[in-house]
């Protein structure tokens, strides 16, 4: 790992629920080399040490958390845990999430409870409880993570996640309304297809359910590039940051006729395409070889 200095991030304490695995590892490893100190929290306490550890070996700054975004005293504890290892935290990433898969009828109600709590209230809780410190001292970035499936309609296999995602880029877009101009900065990680684990563990409630993806014209990205995708908008002074702009084309399609838009993904998956996207030969290569 080659540290380079770079604002937002050299000098800077930040703080990432679901830190350890995926995106999240990838955007502590990735604000680590611009120079940020780390706080790296997540439910599986021992992947975020390991985490933490790699940044550490490498000549970082980084703790290993436990937190369960799902209880606000666990959100509290492992951010005052965040705080008392590295002082006061200049950037927060909500980052945690979760999947599913099934037709809306055969999701049970506890099931799109908990598929909000753990996408869209996870990320209110760490707001929550930030938010009065970042106000005080009239600095901070705050950082949410949503999804393709927030920003335009074609997740119709997955609709608490997506209506979840779209919660999450509400939230974060009037936040910036209220706080850029008292100082604090707001971002909103909108990812499309990426390589992660995320649907291994994926509960399906409805048998043989095809899994509906974002389009053909979207294409699968490495959570590296992703990473490294956010760091250069933070750094750029961005508010919604796709990690593909291709995801911001679509919704102008869908902007030009709503109706057209969705009766278009309606006939696309009649006449069989599940909107899966491109997979680069590079990433085929690398997937082929954790099999």
């Amino acid at each position: 790992m080659t540290f380079h200095h770079q604002a937002p991030f050299a000098g800077a304490n930040a703080l990432i629920f679901g830190g350890a695995k995926g995106i999240g590892k990838c955007v502590s490893l990735e604000w680590a080399r611009r120079g940020a100190k780390l706080a790296v929290a997540d439910i599986d306490e021992s992947a975020a040490k390991e985490t933490a550890a790699e940044i550490v070996a490498a000549g970082g700054v980084a703790v290993g958390l436990v937190a369960n975004v799902l209880s606000d005293d666990s959100v509290a504890e492992a951010a005052g845990a965040a705080e008392a290892a590295l002082g006061e935290i200049d950037i927060l990433m909500n980052n945690v999430g979760g999947m599913l898969n099934g037709h809306p009828e055969d999701i049970p109600m506890q099931e799109w409870q908990r598929i909000m709590e753990i996408n869209y209230f996870a990320a209110v809780r760490g707001v929550h409880y930030f938010l009065p410190r970042f106000l005080a001292r009239k600095s901070g970035h705050i950082v949410n993570t949503a999804s393709f499936a927030g920003l335009y309609p074609y997740a119709a296999s997955r609709v608490p996640y997506a209506a979840a995602k779209a919660a999450v880029i509400a939230m974060t877009q009037n936040l910036a309304v209220y706080l850029e101009p008292q100082g604090i900065r707001v971002s909103c990680l909108i990812p499309g297809p990426v390589a992660t684990g995320v649907m291994d563990s994926m509960t399906s409630w409805t048998e043989d359910c095809p899994l509906r993806g974002p389009g053909k014209e979207t294409k699968l990205l490495l959570p590296q590039e992703v990473a490294c995708v956010l760091a250069d908008g933070m750094r750029d002074g961005r508010i919604m940051i796709p990690s593909d702009e291709v995801g911001f084309d679509i919704v102008q399609r869908w902007a030009a006729s709503p109706d057209a838009f969705i009766r278009g993904k309606i006939d696309e998956f009649t006449a069989g395409d599940r909107g899966n996207p491109a997979i680069p030969e590079d990433i085929k290569k690398i997937l082929a070889g954790t099999r």
